[in-house]
């Protein structure tokens, strides 16, 4: 086996890498520093990552910052899937999520909520996230931190803290593999070869 990520790409995609683990690990230090800095410490922060591979980023930013500040925010995982838009029986799931929704470890009243996510695509993730943020409480803030935005909104959702904007065609896609699910570190673009050639 060769020490190259596993993409999980079929022979026949094209793969380009935009972050190996060294260039992940300095895009998410540098998003913890953004965070640091624009909110003027680290006290009133929560971080809530959106699963899946939002969790693992938020720990590390988190992480991050307890190097930074000598405090590490408290960090939860936030299921969106009953709050898409785009997924079939919206409603039955709506009416359901009440009676299914998990308390979160933290409470987000009066903080300032950071979602983490790995790519911002079309932004309805992350539109999800804010109704499921709103559902468990009122924030003083909500700001968006992405590992990668691939643009091509849908709605008008902006990520405050970016590692990095990668244009893409819409016949491409953004892999991001994390040691915690993936077993290694690595965000790449994965093509089928004659597309948007």
């Amino acid at each position: 086996m060769s020490g190259a990520p596993d993409s999980g790409a079929r022979p026949e995609e094209f793969e380009k890498v935009i972050f190996n683990d060294v260039e992940m690990r300095r895009a998410i230090s540098r998003i913890a520093h953004e965070i640091v800095e624009r909110n003027g410490g680290a006290q009133d922060l929560i971080l809530l990552g959106l699963r899946t591979r939002g969790g693992p980023i938020a720990h590390r930013l988190a992480a991050s910052i307890r190097e930074l500040e000598g405090v590490e925010p408290p960090v939860a995982e936030l299921d969106v899937t009953d709050y898409r838009d785009d997924l079939p029986d919206r409603d039955a799931r709506a009416a359901e999520r009440a009676t299914r929704r998990k308390p979160l470890p933290v409470d987000v009243a009066g903080r300032v909520v950071v979602l983490v996510d790995d790519v911002l695509f079309t932004g309805r993730t992350s539109r999800a996230g804010l109704e499921a943020v709103l559902d468990h409480g009122r924030p003083r803030r909500i700001q968006l931190a992405v590992l990668v935005d691939r643009g091509h909104r849908e709605l008008p959702i902006r990520a405050d803290y970016v590692g990095k904007n990668v244009p893409t065609a819409m016949t491409e896609r953004i892999a991001v593999r994390l040691r915690e699910t993936d077993e290694s570190d690595a965000v790449l673009l994965i093509r089928r070869p004659g597309q948007g050639e």
